[in-house]
Formats: structure tokens, C-alpha cells, sequence
């Protein structure tokens, strides 16, 4: 047996990165939701619709740095990678 640590390649099994896809995807719609018919000087008024925004963003974003680096490179021209969200 030998003493050195075995070889670890990092990887984000199939179903894990289905979860942090269907995050994605999902927060995306509800930020949607949230706002739809809603007009710009209401969105800024309103606490409630400015929050539920900001939370799905926030998970969007926290999703979005569970992604593995090869996923993010193969799609580097998607904008999210240029605003710091991986």
C-alpha cells in the first residue's frame, strides 16, 4: 500500500449539478414572476417586490459559484461570468 494520498480530480456529480441548474433556472422565473406588469416606480417602491428580486438574485449568484469551471468556460460568453457571479 502506498503512503501517498490517492489522486482526487474534482467533479460535480450529475444530479448536484441538475440542483444548482434547476436553482438557476428557477430564480430566474420567480424574479421574473415577481416584477411582471409591474412598473419601474412601483418595483422601487415597493420593499416586498424589491426584496424577493434581490434574494433570487442572490441565489442565482450563490448557484452560480457552485458550477464547475469547465460548465462556466465552455460558456464563457454568457454574462454572468463577466459580473463576477463564479
Amino acid at each position: 500500500m502506498s503512503d501517498q494520498p490517492p489522486s482526487v480530480t474534482p467533479f460535480m456529480h450529475s444530479e448536484s449539478l441538475k440542483a444548482v441548474l434547476f436553482d438557476i433556472r428557477d430564480n430566474i422565473l420567480l424574479a421574473q414572476e415577481f416584477v411582471e406588469g409591474l412598473a419601474y416606480e412601483r418595483f422601487e417602491e415597493s420593499r416586498l417586490h424589491f426584496y424577493a428580486v434581490t434574494r433570487a438574485l442572490e441565489i442565482i449568484s450563490e448557484a452560480s459559484r457552485h458550477l464547475p469551471d469547465d460548465l462556466r468556460e465552455r460558456h464563457a460568453h454568457l454574462p454572468c461570468r463577466h459580473q463576477g457571479c463564479g
